[in-house]
């Protein structure tokens, strides 16, 4: 058997095929109530919800003025779940995030014991608003949270409820009194997100929008187990042998010290992604893909998060600083050299056959 051909696998189960369309349904009713307040920013939007639907934290880097804050706390609105907004300042302390043991007398007997109040983390959304604008100290509190969910005091770990998603803020050119999150926290986050200026008519909708006594009301539309079952249909979307070695192809290519490293990649690049890169790039996808109510992940999928899921996992260095050469430019050009072997894609039929039958007709 080559390494092209793709196993046989049983026809889907029809709950999971209609699962698919409950999550493309659920989707187009979060775009629509989130459309209730946020105008315009369709592409930061989906990708948003790319990462909740694949179970990933997201950092949204933009400039100040463009509803960062407002966007997540829409997204908190319009699903039945707890939030919590932690604005991160200079004197933030690892505490004031993950909470703190006190003493506590019972009355009834005079015994002392210590007691854990939970910190703001404890949420199933946590909106890190400006997180770069506090310590390492206290950026590093997030790290467990993140990565473990749980938080430990005192010996004692804490699970933290699920689903939990931190989704951060930062601002791009206002540095001064800020710290720059370190690469082990940066690579925590799913997706990095940019969040662009509006275009002229978009600015209009928000000057109208924003400026009348009208206050829209954004209407519940998942809970949380709802989120948690569509989050494992993401994960059962099966992705073709070609789809996996491609995402894993794009991500050794940003690593300069290998041997089939493309030229621009060591002359613009210090260090490149690691492996977690490659699983992100398949899970973003698996769930770009199911949003467009497709049941298999393309080539196109895993291009489409490329940026997202790789800019801040990229180091660029002085040669690339020098040219005005940015992480996306370096992912840009990546997408445009590795090749698709267009041979892997017409053995395996371009999907699994898994869902194959799903897709005839």
């Amino acid at each position: 058997m080559s390494d092209s051909t793709v196993t046989p696998t049983e026809p889907p189960a029809e709950d999971d095929l209609a699962a698919v369309a409950r999550l493309k349904d659920a989707y187009e009713k979060l775009r629509a109530e989130m459309g209730k307040v946020i105008v315009g920013q369709n592409a930061v939007l989906e990708e948003l919800l790319i990462a909740v639907f694949a179970r990933g934290h997201c950092l949204l880097i933009g400039v100040p003025g463009l509803a960062k804050t407002l966007m997540i706390h829409t997204l908190a609105d319009a699903l039945n779940l707890s939030y919590n907004r932690i604005q991160f300042t200079p004197d933030l302390m690892p505490s004031d995030i993950t909470g703190t043991e006190v003493i506590q007398e019972d009355k009834a007997t005079g015994v002392r014991q210590f007691k854990f109040l939970r910190g703001p983390i404890f949420a199933n959304i946590v909106l890190a608003d400006e997180i770069n604008r506090t310590p390492p100290k206290t950026q590093a509190a997030l790290l467990e949270a993140m990565q473990e969910r749980q938080v430990t005091a005192g010996g004692e770990r804490h699970r933290l409820p699920d689903p939990f998603f931190v989704l951060a803020t930062q601002n791009p050119i206002e540095q001064e009194g800020t710290y720059p999150l370190p690469e082990a926290q940066l690579d925590r986050f799913m997706l990095n997100v940019m969040v662009g200026y509006p275009n002229e008519a978009e600015e209009q909708d928000i000057v109208r929008l924003t400026t009348t006594t009208h206050r829209p009301v954004v209407s519940k539309v998942l809970s949380g187990n709802e989120i948690l079952a569509l989050q494992e249909i993401v994960r059962k979307v099966p992705v073709a042998d070609h789809v996996v070695r491609y995402a894993v192809r794009l991500t050794r290519a940003t690593r300069r010290d290998l041997d089939d490293a493309p030229t621009f990649i060591r002359d613009y690049v210090s260090w490149g992604a690691g492996p977690r890169a490659s699983q992100y790039l398949i899970l973003a996808a698996k769930a770009r893909a199911v949003l467009h109510g497709n049941y298999h992940v393309s080539i196109d999928d895993v291009r489409s998060v490329a940026n997202p899921v790789l800019r801040h996992r990229i180091i660029t260095n002085f040669n690339a600083e020098a040219e005005g050469l940015k992480p996306d430019d370096v992912v840009d050009r990546l997408v445009k050299t590795i090749p698709v072997d267009d041979h892997e894609a017409e053995q395996s039929g371009k999907l699994p056959k898994l869902f194959r039958s799903a897709n005839a007709g």
